[in-house]
């Protein structure tokens, strides 16, 4: 498959400590399968090593309308993760995005409450081509996704369209135009 999931539910979790309850460490990850990434082997003994992106969490009030929607859009997450609380996807490039349930995150942050004023992230998704833009927004939109701005083709060369997905997150669209400004 295109992406590797891995999921958890609260009762395999027991009665650990509030701040170790977070269903996946990098460890208990890899032991259900998870290809270990190259970039995980760290430095020299002794060395120090920056830190490295690893993960987007997305965190959602509905995880079956979430997962739809990212399935959507090429996520490979079997259909049987919708009831779960935490699930994550691990992309063939190795970055890795996981969704949590609002119950998730209050388990181990009291103090958490959901942003206002407008999205705390956005992500972005590449097409094959301009009219792929055009057919995937009219594709989201029509099974439901929040319409934010139609494709429209921007300045800087590239096709361009935002949705909105269930929890929020605006989401792009775009592909590289015939006069792309951008280079390979």
């Amino acid at each position: 498959p295109a992406t590797s999931w891995s999921r958890c539910s609260h009762s395999e979790l027991g009665d650990l400590p509030a701040l170790t309850r977070y269903p996946f460490s990098r460890r208990e990850t890899r032991r259900i399968g998870v290809p270990r990434r190259e970039s995980d082997r760290g430095g020299r003994y002794g060395e120090r090593m920056a830190p490295r992106f690893d993960l987007v969490g997305i965190v959602v009030a509905d995880m079956s309308a979430s997962l739809a929607f990212y399935r959507r859009l090429g996520f490979d997450i079997p259909a049987d993760a919708d009831g779960e609380p935490h699930v994550e996807a691990t992309l063939p490039n190795g970055a890795r995005v996981a969704w949590d349930l609002r119950s998730v995150i209050t388990s181990f942050d009291t103090a958490w409450t959901p942003s206002t004023g407008g999205p705390g992230i956005t992500l972005a998704f590449i097409c094959d081509s301009p009219a792929d833009v055009d057919e995937t927004y009219a594709s989201l939109v029509a099974s439901g996704a929040g319409a934010h701005h139609e494709p429209w083709d921007a300045f800087w060369g590239q096709r361009y369209a935002t949705v909105v997905d269930p929890d929020g997150v605006m989401v792009e669209l775009l592909a590289r135009g015939r006069l792309s400004l951008m280079k390979d």
